[in-house]
């Protein structure tokens, strides 16, 4: 799931990086280091980003694109850290930067900050109210903090903007099963798969949820006993 979401962010950052960068300078440090990263040659990513940015020839909206890039390429390397070092920086340099609001979030939920995760997927539902994957990563750090009723709204929100969001489906699921509400995390995960059948934590979760209306469909059973029959 992380790979695939991080080549996402990857492709999204190709597509709206493209749109913005010039060619002067060390842009196309920029562009190859951001192929790199689709390519999952981080350290390769790293290096061309850092290129750039040493350069001192990017424009201040370029220089915020490359650390936002650098930050993916650390974060999916396991360097937090440095992660949410460069997705600062990236927000230093613009404060409406919204994917890197909800990318630093994702650093602090691997952390395990959900204060500081909330917080700035906030930030980033605040700057696009329609950002889906915003609401769904932040309602799971609302149930990680046990926050169960604002964990549900978001999700619900999440759902309601884009119904094809398979995650906060899966994830609405797990909390349902959690609280023993079988049936509606059966229909969560469902629908989770139905929108995406390679979803392989949706088929986890809802074996998983089987296994428990099984344990609970058998207690007070006791096999070979006899009964009146009229």
């Amino acid at each position: 799931m992380k790979k695939s979401l991080l080549a996402a962010l990857l492709l999204l950052s190709l597509l709206v990086c493209f749109a913005f960068l010039g060619c002067s300078g060390r842009v196309h440090d920029i562009k190859n280091g951001i192929a790199a990263g689709r390519e999952g040659d981080y350290d390769k990513a790293i290096g061309l980003f850092t290129k750039a940015i040493e350069s001192g020839k990017l424009s201040q909206e370029n220089l915020s694109i490359a650390y936002y890039n650098r930050g993916l390429a650390w974060y999916d390397k396991g360097d937090y850290d440095k992660a949410i070092a460069d997705f600062t920086r990236a927000i230093a340099i613009d404060p409406k930067y919204t994917n890197a609001y909800y990318c630093r979030g994702n650093t602090w939920r691997k952390r395990g900050d959900n204060d500081w995760a909330v917080a700035d997927y906030t930030s980033a539902i605040e700057i696009n109210p329609n950002y889906a994957h915003a609401y769904s990563n932040r309602g799971n750090a609302w149930y990680d903090r046990g926050e169960f009723g604002k964990a549900m709204a978001d999700w619900a929100k999440a759902i309601e903007i884009d119904p094809k969001d398979a995650i906060a489906y899966n994830s609405r699921g797990f909390a349902w099963t959690a609280e023993g509400s079988d049936d509606k995390a059966m229909a969560d995960y469902n629908k989770a798969l139905e929108i995406n059948p390679k979803y392989a934590a949706a088929y986890l979760n809802r074996g998983n949820a089987w296994e428990k209306r099984r344990k609970k469909w058998g207690q007070g059973k006791k096999w070979g006993q006899t009964s009146t029959i009229d």
